[in-house]
């Protein structure tokens, strides 16, 4: 489970941040001044910092700079939004700059993606009796290894990294179309998504763990 610091003086957005993070199964800590950041930031460790750039007793630049020398990763959320304010945060290290308002899911999305570039990723998932490992690149049902083609693993990667999250056909197919080296139309993504059930499921027929949610698309669950 991944370890989330969250620095932010507004109790609002802590809060239904938190709630957010928690959700998608990390695990938060709030601090919500420049002192108690540097506190935890050196008793503890986190796999990210979100970090806001103005605080009630000084500055989320600061912070950066003191992640950077613990190796964290830190995504800047903040409303200092401005030119100057970003290319700050980026040239002391910030390894992203978001500015508020913030939309939830490309927020998400976001620090999965900055948590894969530092290596801070989790790496194994469990979904009902499948286990995926990103790192050695292999699936595991019920204990025993099951084999998928490139595409149908890329497929099960994207719906593990958007567990709970309500995926449009549309979506898929611009995420895999060039991992098979030529346009993948939208026939073919059903002919993968029922291949890849007949792998992972125990009733493809009535899937438990990558749902059809008529009219949107597909979600796995969490």
């Amino acid at each position: 489970m991944n370890k989330i610091l969250i620095v932010e003086d507004d109790k609002g957005i802590s809060k239904n941040l938190s709630l957010l993070l928690l959700g998608e199964g990390y695990s938060v800590s709030v601090a919500d001044t420049q002192v108690s950041a540097t506190e935890r930031l050196e008793s503890e460790r986190f796999d990210l910092v979100l970090l806001d750039v103005s605080l009630p007793d000084g500055s989320g630049y600061s912070l950066c700079t003191l992640t950077k020398k613990s190796g964290t990763p830190c995504i800047f959320l903040t409303a200092s939004n401005d030119e100057i304010s970003v290319v700050t945060g980026l040239d002391l290290g910030a390894d992203d700059y978001i500015p508020k308002p913030f939309r939830p899911l490309e927020l998400l999305s976001r620090i999965r993606s900055v948590l894969r570039r530092s290596g801070k990723a989790q790496s194994v998932f469990v979904a009902g009796n499948v286990k995926i490992d990103s790192v050695r690149g292999n699936v595991h049902k019920d204990g025993r290894e099951i084999f998928l083609s490139a595409l149908e693993y890329r497929l099960l990667l994207i719906f593990v990294n958007n567990r709970g999250i309500i995926l449009s056909r549309e979506k898929l197919l611009s995420e895999i179309w060039d991992i098979a080296g030529e346009f993948v139309n939208d026939n073919t993504l059903t002919v993968y998504i029922k291949r890849l059930r007949d792998k992972i499921e125990d009733n493809p027929q009535n899937p438990e763990i990558i749902k059809t949610v008529r009219g949107l698309g597909y979600r796995m669950e969490k």
